[in-house]
């Protein structure tokens, strides 16, 4: 035999080779992402985020990324942001400004970041007995006070609730001890359903009325005035005050909320089920800015 055929020979036994060594070789996989030593994370967040379907829509994939595991507790703000005064929580995601900045200032949470916002819509009949529509927030809340319309409040301390009251206040009534005025001591989903079997008035985030609003029969008679923004904050615990915190968790967490990718699924989070996203960006805006875009 030639040498040169058998050069090319030996060369095509060896490529043959290799090609069966790869084949049977086992598939290369990416290395196990490490399990976390402390897996549980404890969100304390708005009733909101729960009603609203978002979380039920994020949690599943921060978990498969991370390897924590996520339990809620879906409360008002209020009492999400109690539980963090008490290091009862890992991280909170809540809508009650004020609130917010207080736990900061006091010490018990750090790191405060912006997420995102809806807004708040003002709810009711659709005969509107007290014809607030096409009026302001302030002259809205004024009608609903002189009709001596039944209002559904939720009374529960939550940033809704705080908003609600601000309202109030802006509009020069005072309504503790008013007949018209009801709490129902509720997360938004309950009252919203209270406010539907009564036919009346109440203040409701937009994400919550949207996913329920089939069910409702409440129609939205105010909307997109500048007093009703919505902003939500993700804010970390304190581990100098609270040491058994989970402080790795809520951090990989709350890094998960305003990253570019979950950003995205926020953005959205609405559009194929109501033809609208419940939630808008606002990771990327300055915290002056939150809300005015």
């Amino acid at each position: 035999m030639h040498r040169s055929t058998i050069k090319r020979w030996s060369l095509s036994l060896a490529s043959a080779m290799a090609s069966l060594l790869l084949a049977a070789a086992p598939p290369q996989t990416k290395p196990a992402q490490p399990k976390p030593t402390q897996p549980t994370v404890i969100l304390a967040t708005t009733t909101s985020t729960q009603d609203s379907g978002l979380l039920d829509e994020l949690i599943p994939a921060f978990e498969k990324q991370t390897g924590y595991q996520i339990k809620t507790i879906a409360v008002g703000s209020g009492q999400a942001i109690a539980m963090g005064k008490r290091g009862e929580a890992d991280v909170l995601l809540v809508h009650s400004p004020e609130a917010e900045k207080a736990l900061v200032a006091e010490g018990a949470g750090v790191n405060r970041r912006i997420v995102m916002h809806n807004d708040f819509v003002l709810l009711g009949p659709s005969a509107d007995p007290a014809g607030v529509a096409k009026h302001n927030a302030q002259e809205s809340f004024q009608r609903i006070a002189a009709a001596k319309s039944l209002f559904i409040s939720r009374g529960d301390n939550s940033g809704t609730h705080a908003m609600e009251l601000k309202l109030w206040k802006a509009a020069g009534i005072a309504v503790e001890g008013q007949a018209w005025h009801q709490q129902t001591g509720q997360g938004m989903g309950q009252t919203l359903a209270v406010a539907a079997e009564k036919k009346a008035y109440t203040l409701s985030d937009r994400g919550t009325y949207f996913a329920l609003r089939k069910t409702l029969g409440l129609a939205i008679l105010h909307e997109g005035d500048p007093s009703l923004r919505n902003v939500y904050h993700v804010i970390e615990l304190n581990t100098t005050r609270f040491p058994k915190v989970n402080s790795a968790g809520g951090r990989a967490f709350a890094d998960f909320l305003v990253s570019k990718p979950v950003q995205a699924r926020i953005k959205e989070f609405g559009i194929k089920l109501y033809g609208s996203p419940l939630f808008f960006l606002d990771a990327d805006v300055p915290e002056v800015d939150a809300g005015r875009r």
